[in-house]
C-alpha cells in the first residue's frame, strides 16, 4: 500500500528480456535502501513492483507479461525518469490517499499549459474510468496522488493543476509532455462504493449502505 507522495526518483538504467517476462534495473541515488529487502515493494511510476535483487544505489524488479499489457511500462525506455515511493508504514504520515500500486488503465497527456506559477494539465483516461472520477477528488497518475480540480465527464478528461514542488520532484518537469502515456489508478474508496451499492449477488448479504444513504450523506451531489 501507498501515499502518492514520491519519495524520490531514479533513473531506468536497463530493460532486460528474461523468458517471455522483463527485467528491469533502476538507479535510485536518492532513495534511502537502509530498510529495503529482497521481496519488498517499490512503486515505479505508479506501479506496485517487488524487489528482487539490490546492489548500492541501483535495484531490479521482474515484470510480468500481464503488467507489460495494462500499464504505460511498455513504453519506457532506458533513460526514462520514474517516481519512486517505497510501501508505506503503519507510522508514516499519510500526506496523499490510499493507493494499491495496482494500474487501472493507461491514460494520455491531452494538454499541458502554464497556470502562474503552476502547470495545468489534462488527462485523457479510459472512459470505463470516468465513473470514479469526481471534482477535487483524488486520483493517482505515474504514482503521483492528485486532486482532480474538475472533471469533463463527456470528453474522459480529468483537469489537474501541478504546483512547481510537485513538478521539481517528479517526473513531470523531465518527461510529460502532450500525447505521452501515463499510468492511472482511481480511488480505491470509490470502485469499493461502487462494489456496495451495485452487489446482488444471491450469496451476498443485502448491504444497508445504498445510493440514497451516500446522497443524504453528502458523499454524491
Amino acid at each position: 500500500m501507498f501515499t502518492g507522495i514520491i519519495e524520490a526518483t531514479g533513473t531506468l538504467t536497463a530493460i532486460t528480456p528474461t523468458g517471455g517476462d522483463v527485467r528491469l534495473t533502476i538507479h535510485a541515488p536518492n532513495l534511502d535502501f537502509g530498510d529495503v529487502k529482497l521481496g519488498d515493494s517499490i512503486a515505479s511510476n505508479g506501479i506496485c513492483l517487488t524487489v528482487v535483487a539490490v546492489d548500492g544505489d541501483s535495484y531490479a524488479v521482474d515484470v510480468s507479461r500481464e503488467t507489460l499489457s495494462i500499464t504505460a511500462l511498455s513504453a519506457w525506455k532506458v533513460g526514462d525518469t520514474l517516481n519512486l515511493e517505497k510501501a508505506m508504514l503503519p507510522t508514516t504520515r499519510f500526506g496523499g490517499h490510499i493507493v494499491a500500486g495496482h494500474v487501472d488503465g493507461v491514460g494520455r497527456i491531452a494538454k499541458i499549459a502554464k497556470d502562474a506559477r503552476s502547470v495545468y494539465i489534462e488527462v485523457l483516461i479510459p472512459p470505463e474510468l470516468m465513473k470514479y472520477t469526481a471534482d477535487k477528488g483524488s486520483i493517482t497518475v505515474d504514482g503521483i496522488s492528485l486532486t482532480t480540480n474538475r472533471i469533463k465527464p463527456s470528453e474522459n478528461v480529468v483537469c489537474l493543476n501541478i504546483i512547481p514542488h510537485t513538478a521539481e520532484m517528479t517526473n513531470i518537469a523531465r518527461h510529460w509532455s502532450v500525447g505521452r502515456s501515463v499510468n492511472v489508478e482511481v480511488d480505491l474508496v470509490a470502485r469499493y462504493l461502487e462494489r456496495l451499492i451495485g452487489a446482488k449477488s444471491d450469496n451476498t448479504p443485502t448491504s444497508k449502505v445504498t445510493e440514497e444513504l451516500l446522497i443524504k450523506s453528502g458523499f454524491f451531489k
